[in-house]
């Protein structure tokens, strides 16, 4: 099992939006950089653990917990014109751009807000605190996903350790 930071701008998908769904589940569509493509297409694999982040809003937030349902798989909306992520040069015979699906598990209340992650020790390495680091779909270790939960006051789901 791995862990994953997804960063998504709440005016255009929020952890409610998620939960809101009538399976809480979605596609975690429009990603259109390589490295994170590379993730969702090769690395991120069913019961992989999800830290939902709110980026682009002040404060930026890690706001819930979910889980990886479906594994890399080709993004529809790199085939659709209608779409903001289309694109014409993406060939459904060979995608370029691919996504998971996720299910949420759980808000994370109150949030776990940038300025108060940036002071806890045993998060000093993590992704989301690099200088310059703006990489939508990022990994999590182990050891900073427990230290996450313990902050957000618990364990993911029942059944998994943590």
């Amino acid at each position: 099992m791995a862990y994953w930071l997804f960063k998504s701008e709440p005016d255009s998908y929020s952890f409610a939006d998620l939960m809101g769904e009538a399976d809480k589940t979605t596609g975690w569509s429009g990603v259109r950089n390589f490295q994170a493509r590379n993730f969702l297409r090769d690395a991120i694999q069913v019961g992989d653990g999800v830290l939902f982040y709110h980026s682009s809003v002040t404060p930026a937030a890690i706001v819930g917990i979910a889980e990886v349902v479906k594994a890399g798989h080709p993004d529809p909306t790199a085939f659709d014109p209608g779409t903001d992520y289309h694109d014409p040069k993406s060939d459904p015979a060979k995608p370029t751009w691919f996504q998971v699906s996720i299910k949420a598990v759980r808000p994370i209340d109150p949030p776990l807000d940038l300025p108060r992650l940036k002071t806890v020790p045993e998060l000093a390495g993590m992704e989301l605190l690099r200088k310059g680091s703006r990489l939508s779909v990022q990994p999590v270790s182990d050891a900073e996903w427990k230290t996450i939960l313990s902050l957000a006051g618990g364990k993911a789901t029942k059944s998994r350790k943590g």
